[in-house]
């Protein structure tokens, strides 16, 4: 029962465990038993010497060491590796003397741990013994022979690191002429270890089967295995010869086991491959006694020849080698043909099985081993050999690796010169050779490409070399005689072959290639593989070199070394050929072979012109060019050709064959046309010259050649040719062909296109005198053709097969273009130059062309423009291109296909030509160019008039403009429009060339200047004035400013006097945008009021009014003085009266005017309190004189544009009035106001569906703002000025016109949010809902219970709530998803006023929900908790993958925006619903919100909300002595109008969200806070404490001191410095004061209870009293008072007589509130029913905590 951990008894040093069993038998027997692994028997007390006086030894090794020890014979594999690490470094630091303490330990430790299963732990142990050797040095030797067995094993680790570490410490320890000494000094007990683990281990007895998994432990044992075997080589290779005949019983004893022969068949691959490197160690170094067991070790050896695997393959190839060199007799043991043969035939059959490279090297020395008594007959054998080798070169796997191939090619040549070279004479084998092997190979390798590109030929020209060397050399004529016969014999076969493949009509091309190239390399005489040996050696047989030079059988090392020593020898390369000439045995029969070969081909080429003859004739020819070849070419043809010639060229012809086979074949070969491809003729002609005895031959026949265009006399000699039809003819057709075959297939990439188009580039760019050397006619042609495919690239939708043509063509037009610099352009010219100026200026989407290829359009038709600027003649003003190209500019910006991708790319083409015009002297040509792209006023209008007019929405939204006309239907999203329109872009071109020509000061003409700034500026205003433009609109607004296309710039640059003129007589004359344009530039002070002043100096030319007047004066409103805006008002009033009811709707009767005094009054300028009146009195006579153009209770659908718009104007005027109007009204006055307020709304809900049009919507707003109005006034009605209010006005307000109002506009605020789901706050069609939701946000609380929604119920939905209540909630809350704000913070303002009415309904219900449960919850309001979930997906969408502390930056208004304003007012709903609920319901709700989590995430993703610093920007100029004003101290005004501060809303909200929960939930809050991980734990800290909790503890501190809750018996005490709470209990004599105190991160930390004065109370019972007030305060979710009555109570009921639940120790439950009832039987004892649930789920048990009897 001791445990692992127990505290030790005093003076009990060391710990009791088996290392006392140690010492005690050490005392009794003198030694220690060195245990290695678990089978050791107890006669052998293992391989480790016993230690002498083990406690003697232990004290005088040094602690640390001591400690080090203990550590490495721990089990954890960390713990020993870092122990072994540690000791090493204490073996470099401490002194000898201390490290030799260690040395008696460290064998027994070494040999155990350096089998350790882990790799790093047996590098580490080698690495740490190399230090010790380095410290200790030679007082290591007493300890060698116990370590030497293991060390070499560590020496043959299969980790390598781990080898190397070891042999780098035995490299330590001995240098290289020790190291034999030392292997000998412990051979015996080298050997004893080796051996043992080979015999005697198996995986039980060297790992603890109890302990260790089987999977380990097998591992663990083929490692050991692996390295003993391995070990054993190494020890024989080290050990000097004298010292083996002492170990030769030892390995007998080992031979003799059958267990080390299974070795050879053992599953693991590491274990056979060094099974069969001992092997081939021990028949080198104990051949006699492999000899004795030759019955074990052939069959084991040779029986294994087919494994494939390849860690065992070299050894085991090097292992048969050697059985077969040290055991003569071994074939005696083994079935060669029944069992070693087959096996042989399929690895070499199957290609090596992927070994070629590691078997096939040793097939020559396998063969040579084989006696003759084997493989009889012979015939048959060899033939089979080679067969199968030739096979495997045909297997997938050596096909596709060249290496592999390589292999097999050089095994196959190997071995059939050896087997020639023993069976020389044998005429069946040698016929068996050449006609069944050599010859059939050869012709397979011709028909396969991809054998003759290896070293294959190579290796055939070397065995030829090798054969004809011998017989040269050979003094024995018999042999010599046989190879001869041998090369003929084979030259005659391979004549046939090649003959056969050649002599065919359509020979195979791949045939033909490998003839050519096996004729090149057999030319060759220096085509050895030299360069392709890796070793600088190459096989030869053994009787090609003196006895003297043979290598003695020596020991081949075991570290991987050259294993094909077998009787052959390595040698520099033959230097028989090395004077560079062919054997005269190879050179006749080469000659006459291509001689034939030449003969057939030329015959093919004379009779059926075979292109593919001709070919393989010029290939022929490169390497065999002699005179005996061109003779057999020529044949009998007489000179005819060459006699034309001069004398000297005539003698040569003559003399050469060569010169006359060219004057007679090649010339007339050149001359064909319909050959595509002359590279070959070309190498002919060179074959044809190599024949030439000196350079001066050489150089007569090629001056004769090119005498023809030698001189510019000789020149005017061909230029009739050049000019004429033939030569232009075939030109022309060239340059047809070349870009109609480009067009259709993809061949432009051969080098033959690229030398035409080459040509065609010369012709066209290669000028004599000024002059084409062609006639000019066909240059046009030729321009022509180019021209016509540039445009079918232009014209196609897909390119991509025209790329290189139009490269192609870009390159000749570029070359033209450049060197034309006197030739004037012809007329196709430029229409080349329109189309590739036109290629350039479209987007990339249209032409389909690459980068590279628009970059050298673009430079090849700026060499053309820049060619047209500087040409001298004045024609070129009348140039077809500048013309052409402005006429296709003005087509492409007014079509409106532009989008802002392809406006860019042909702005940028525009800046590029006019920077090059710019060039020119003369800047008429700009001013001409600018004014061919000018519209004319009249396309202008058209392009205007295009705009689509939701422009309007805001103007007329906010009173700026008044309409009384229909004006527009349609929007954006139904013409679906992507492109930009056309006013947009023609705006946009003419402002970027003005701004070029600006640049250059060229002035325009025609007052084309301030028309394009003011075009530009109705585009830009255009763009403004739409809400919610759409992408591509506002990236060209982005676009134009990258440009510098602004207003500011331009008007910089030139002289825009006439604009500001020209932009009120659009104004006056059109009104719309042309006033809001002027209204722009005064607002952004591009123009100042002084320079307005004079347009509108005189008032009386405004009227008669018309829509221009109308709109001019309305947007000059802002900006006008007082007394201006009086003279307009004076101009007005009198207007106002005396109109005919057709007069009041007209723009020059009262809607116009009105709209004007409207206008002045919204700038709060007119503070006339009779004018005011006045005019209110005139609007309610025309009611009385004309009440049907009021539109009250209507349908809207009959009445005219004129008529909405004058109703606009007038409730507009009531708004106004009831804003800035100071002074009373009467009652009738008030009665016309709200009645018709009234009647419009009625108007407004019966006519929902005509929202769509403008002035309806338009209708809707001012109707619902004129409610808001009336609202918002009687609202903030005071006792001061109701006084000024008629009697009975505010009672009529609220009983009937408040309830009106919302009795309409709720319906149509669910009806409207149904219809639109998806519709932004921004949108025109949503624009009533700002004014109608700001309304709803006076709802009262009595208005809204008494709502006439319809029923809205859920199934299954649990509730309390009454019907009523639980359909407005149904209808209600889901509006908090709704894409528009108003809708949001509307509806949140009316479910606020509902929360504190609901927890009541399940404070009736709170029995149902009694302690029969464990942990009773109660959901908040269904709906809201449904509507909580919903949003909680929503938010994980857009913030789950932010990490906490990371703050995400909403975009206003955007879709986000709303899901998360949406989430935040439900949680603040929720808190609002859990603060106005009970003690106990509060305990339910957040047991509910804790099961769901749903606070959890609320706490996270507010802190990816909220920012780093939630101060107010405006506290900064502040007074720095007073606290800065934050998110937490200011509250949040959700305003439906205000959207300035929409950036902050927010993360304002989410500071007020997380404000209320550390109010209201505090517990749940420190909770969350407590279970967090450490990186959210001390940002919630750090933020907290920074910024909530000073103002939390204030507020807490304060609502304590304010507090007007009365305790009976109990007093309480605030401390604001302190943040101290002090509440004193007094009943009777009793008296309990206690002291709270709040933590400065308040409330995440605890609240601390101390205790203050205590009388009449039981120490236990007040540290109980105290632990409760602790819990309530720390577990309630409450303020602390509520903490305090909760305690009270629990004392109180304490006093009565009310016991406490014995499992809590309190008499109210910390968290439901319950008092105990649930009763034992048997002791009576009263419990909680939580508490007990908890008890029995806990302790698994059903009895009472007390008397633990069942409890029923």
């Amino acid at each position: 029962m001791g445990g692992k951990n127990k505290q030790r008894t005093k003076g009990n040093l060391r710990p009791s465990n088996s290392g006392r069993a140690a010492e005690l038998l050490a005392k009794e027997q003198g030694t220690v038993p060195g245990f290695i692994g678990f089978g050791t028997s107890q006669s052998d007390l293992g391989y480790v010497p016993a230690i002498q006086g083990a406690e003697e030894i232990d004290s005088l090794v040094d602690s640390d060491f001591r400690m080090v020890l203990r550590k490495l014979s721990k089990k954890d594999v960390t713990t020993k590796l870092k122990a072994m690490q540690e000791f090493g470094t204490m073996c470099t630091e401490r002194d000898t003397e201390t490290v030799k303490g260690v040395l008696p330990y460290w064998p027994r430790i070494f040999c155990k741990i350096s089998l350790d299963h882990d790799r790093r732990v047996r590098e580490a142990t080698q690495q740490a013994f190399e230090k010790l050797i380095l410290k200790v040095k030679k007082q290591l030797a007493p300890y060698l022979k116990s370590l030497m067995g293991y060390w070499l094993m560590a020496q043959c680790d299969t980790y390598t690191p781990a080898a190397f570490a070891a042999k780098d410490a035995f490299e330590a320890a001995f240098p290289p002429s020790k190291q034999p000494e030392a292997i000998a000094f412990c051979k015996d007990e080298i050997t004893s270890v080796l051996q043992d683990h080979l015999i005697k281990e198996t995986p039980d007895t060297l790992s603890d089967p109890q302990t260790v998994p089987e999977e380990e432990r097998e591992a663990k044992f083929y490692r050991v295995v692996t390295c003993s075997l391995l070990a054993l080589k190494k020890l024989l290779c080290l050990l000097p010869d004298n010292e083996l005949d002492s170990l030769e019983e030892k390995f007998k004893s080992l031979l003799s086991q059958n267990k080390f022969w299974k070795y050879g068949k053992h599953s693991v691959p590491q274990i056979r491959s060094a099974y069969f490197e001992l092997v081939s160690a021990l028949c080198q170094r104990i051949p006699q006694l492999m000899k004795e067991e030759a019955s074990k070790v052939s069959p084991s050896v040779l029986l294994s020849i087919d494994d494939s695997d390849p860690i065992v393959c070299p050894a085991l190839w090097e292992a048969v080698l050697y059985t077969l060199t040290t055991i003569e007799d071994c074939w005696l043991h083994v079935n060669a043909k029944k069992s070693v043969f087959p096996k042989l035939s399929t690895v070499i059959r199957e290609g090596g099985r992927g070994l070629a490279t590691v078997i096939y090297p040793y097939l020559l020395p396998f063969i040579s081993k084989l006696p003759q008594s084997i493989t009889n007959p012979k015939l048959d054998f060899f033939k089979n050999f080679l067969t199968s080798l030739v096979a495997g070169l045909s297997t997938e796997r050596t096909k596709t690796s060249s290496s592999e191939s390589l292999a097999v090619i050089s095994a196959f040549f190997e071995c059939l010169r050896f087997i020639m070279q023993q069976n020389l004479g044998e005429e069946e084998i040698e016929q068996m050779l050449i006609n069944d092997q050599l010859i059939p190979f050869i012709d397979a390798v011709l028909k396969d490409p991809g054998l003759q590109h290896g070293q294959l030929f190579n290796h055939l020209a070397e065995t030829l070399s090798s054969w004809e060397a011998k017989a040269d050399t050979e003094k024995d004529e018999k042999t010599a005689h046989n190879l001869e016969n041998v090369l003929i014999h084979f030259w005659e076969r391979l004549s046939e072959i090649c003959v056969a493949k050649i002599n065919e009509p359509e020979a195979d091309v791949e045939s033909v290639l490998g003839v050519s190239n096996l004729l090149q390399v057999l030319q060759k005489p220096n085509s050895s593989l030299k360069s392709n040996k890796k070793k600088n050696g190459k096989v030869r047989f053994a009787d090609e070199i003196p006895e003297s030079n043979k290598e003695n059988e020596k020991c081949v090392s075991s570290e991987g070394e050259n294993t094909e020593g077998w009787e052959l020898t390595t040698e520099p390369s033959l230097t028989h050929n090395c004077s560079g000439l062919l054997s005269p045995l190879r050179k006749k029969p080469l000659e006459d072979l291509v001689c034939k070969l030449a003969d057939i081909s030329i015959n093919y080429v004379n009779e059926q012109k075979s292109e593919q003859h001709l070919r393989f004739l010029s290939t022929l020819l490169d390497s065999f060019s002699s005179s005996r070849v061109f003779k057999m070419l020529l044949g009998d043809e007489k000179q005819s050709i060459v006699q034309a010639k001069p004398l000297e060229i005539a003698k040569l012809a003559q003399k050469n064959p060569a010169v006359q086979f060219l004057y007679q074949k090649l010339i007339g070969w050149l001359n064909e046309d319909q050959r595509k491809d002359f590279g070959f003729l070309v190498d002919i002609l060179y074959s044809a010259l190599r024949c030439c005895d000196n350079d001066m031959e050489r150089k007569k026949v090629l001056d004769d050649l090119t005498k023809a265009c030698s001189s510019s006399d000789k020149h005017a000699l061909v230029t009739p040719w050049l000019k004429g039809d033939i030569l232009g003819e075939k030109l022309v057709n060239l340059a047809d062909c070349l870009c109609n075959e480009d067009l259709e297939s993809r061949v432009s990439s051969e080098p033959y296109f690229s030398e035409r188009w080459t040509l065609l580039s010369l012709v066209l760019s290669q000028h004599v005198k000024n002059d084409y050397l062609i006639g000019d006619v066909y240059v046009e042609r030729i321009i022509v053709k180019l021209h016509e495919t540039l445009f079918k690239t232009k014209e196609s939708s897909e390119a991509e097969n025209s790329d290189s043509s139009v490269s192609f063509i870009c390159d000749v037009a570029y070359n033209y273009f450049s060197s034309a610099k006197g030739c004037l352009l012809m007329p196709s010219s430029e229409d080349l130059l329109l189309t590739l100026f036109q290629l350039c200026a479209q987007s990339k989407e249209k032409t389909h062309l690459p980068d590279f290829l628009i970059c050298k359009l673009k430079n090849t038709w700026l060499s053309g423009v820049n060619l047209l600027v500087h040409q001298t003649d004045s024609s070129y003003k009348e140039s077809t291109f500048l013309h052409l190209s402005a006429v296709w500019l003005k087509n492409q910006v007014q079509a409106s296909s532009l989008d802002i991708n392809s406006l860019q790319v042909l702005l940028s083409a525009v800046d590029d030509l006019l920077n090059t015009l710019l060039e020119s002297e003369d800047s008429y040509l700009m001013r001409v160019y600018i004014g061919s792209v000018m519209p004319n006023d009249s396309e202008w209008e058209k392009m205007r008039q295009s705009l689509p007019m939701q422009w309007l929405h805001r103007p007329l939204l906010e009173g700026r403009l008044s309409l009384n006309y229909e004006c527009f239907k349609t929007d954006f999203k139904e013409q679906d429009i992507k492109t930009l329109p056309s006013h947009l872009c023609t705006s946009a071109l003419l402002s970027k060339m003005v701004l070029i020509a600006l640049r250059k000061e060229i002035v325009l003409e025609n007052n084309e200047l301030e028309k394009i700034i003011a075009e530009l500026l109705y585009s830009l205003q255009w763009c403004e004035e739409l809400d919610n433009p759409p992408i591509f609109l506002t990236g060209f607004c982005e676009m134009l400013q990258k440009m510098n296309i602004t207003y500011d710039h331009l008007r910089v640059l030139g002289n825009t006097s006439g604009l500001l003129q020209q932009l009120f007589n659009r104004s006056r004359e059109h009104g719309t945008l042309w006033s809001l344009i002027i209204a722009k530039l005064i607002l952004s002070r591009s123009i100042s009021s002084d320079e307005v002043k004079p347009h509108y100096k005189r008032k009386e030319s405004f009227f008669p009014l018309t829509k221009g007047n109308l709109h001019t004066i309305q947007s000059l409103c802002p900006f006008l003085s007082k007394e201006e805006k009086k003279e307009f008002s004076a101009q007005c009033i009198p207007a106002l009266l005396g109109w005919t009811k057709k007069d009041l709707w007209s723009t020059n009767g009262g809607f116009g005017h009105l709209a004007i005094f409207n206008s002045c009054l919204q700038t709060k300028s007119i503070d006339d309190g009779e004018l005011l009146h006045g005019i209110l009195k005139i609007i309610i006579s025309w009611k009385k004189e004309h009440e049907d153009i009021f539109l009250f209770s209507c349908n809207l659908s009959e009445a005219s544009p004129e008529v909405l718009g004058v109703n606009i104007e007038i409730i507009r005027f009531l708004s106004l009035f009831l804003k800035y109007c100071s002074s009373p009204l009467a009652e009738s006055e008030w009665d016309f106001i709200m009645c018709s307020m009234l009647a419009w709304l009625e108007t407004t809900s019966e006519n929902q569906a005509l929202y769509s049009i403008p002035l309806v919507q338009l209708f809707a707003c001012v109707s619902c703002d004129l409610a808001c109005d009336l609202s918002a006034f009687f609202d903030s009605t005071t006792l001061d000025t109701v006084g000024n209010l008629p009697v009975n006005l505010i009672s009529e307000w609220k009983e009937f016109f408040s309830q009106g109002i919302h009795s309409l506009l709720l319906p149509i605020l669910v009806t409207v949010t149904g219809e639109n789901k998806d519709v932004s706050e921004t949108s025109f069609q949503n624009a009533m809902l700002k004014p109608m939701c700001e309304a709803l946000t006076y709802i009262s609380k009595e208005q809204l219970l008494s709502h006439k929604l319809p029923a809205r119920l859920v199934a299954d939905q649990k509730t309390n709530l009454p019907e009523y209540l639980q359909t407005l909630l149904n209808t209600l809350a889901p509006l908090l998803l709704f894409r528009a704000r108003p809708v949001q913070i509307a509806v949140y303002h009316m479910l606020y006023k509902l929360m504190p009415e609901l927890p009541q309904y399940d404070q009736d219900n709170l029995k149902t929900y009694g302690d029969e449960e464990e942990e009773p919850a109660l959901s908040p309001p269904a709906t809201l908790m449904s509507l909580l979930s919903t949003q909680e997906d929503l938010l994980e969408n857009v913030l789950g993958c932010v990490p906490v502390g990371q703050i995400v930056t909403i975009k206003p208004l955007s879709e986000d925006f709303c899901y998360v304003l949406g989430y935040l007012l439900t949680w603040k709903l929720i808190l609002t619903f859990f603060k106005a609920a009970s003690s106990q319901l509060r305990a339910l709700y957040s047991m509910y919100l804790r099961k769901t989590k749903s606070l959890n995430k609320l706490l996270y993703h507010l802190f990816r909300l909220m920012p780093e610093n939630p101060t107010y920007a405006e506290t900064a100029i502040e007074v720095p002595n007073k606290d800065p004003k934050t998110f937490f101290t200011e509250e949040l005004q959700l305003s439906i109008r205000e959207t300035a501060t929409l950036p902050y809303h927010i993360p304002h909200l989410a500071c007020s969200v997380y404000h209320m929960t550390l109010k209201d939930l505090p517990a749940m809050v420190r909770l969350w806070w407590n279970s967090s991980e450490k990186r959210v734990f001390n940002i919630v800290d750090r933020f907290t404490s920074k910024y909530v909790s000073s103002v939390l503890s204030f507020q807490e501190i304060s609502s304590v001191q304010t507090s007007t809750q009365l305790f009976n018996g109990m007093t309480v005490k605030a401390r604001a410095t302190t943040r101290e709470v002090m509440a004193t209990y007094t009943i009777e004599d009793i008296v309990i004061e206690l002291i709270i105190q709040l933590p400065s991160n308040y409330p995440l930390g605890s609240i601390t209870v101390e205790s203050g004065k205590r009388v009449g109370v039981a120490v236990q019972q007040w540290r109980n009293w105290m632990l409760q007030l602790s819990t309530y305060l720390t577990h309630q979710n409450g303020s602390i008072m509520e903490g305090l009555a909760l305690w009270k109570n629990n004392v109180d009921k304490r006093f009565e007589g009310v016991e406490d639940c014995m499992i809590c120790f309190s008499v109210i439950h910390g968290f439901n509130y319950s008092l105990p009832k649930k009763a034992c039987r048997t002791c009576k004892k009263k419990f909680h029913s939580a508490c007990l649930y908890k008890w029995f789920t806990s302790s698994n048990k059903s009895t009472c905590p007390l008397c633990r009897e069942t409890f029923f």
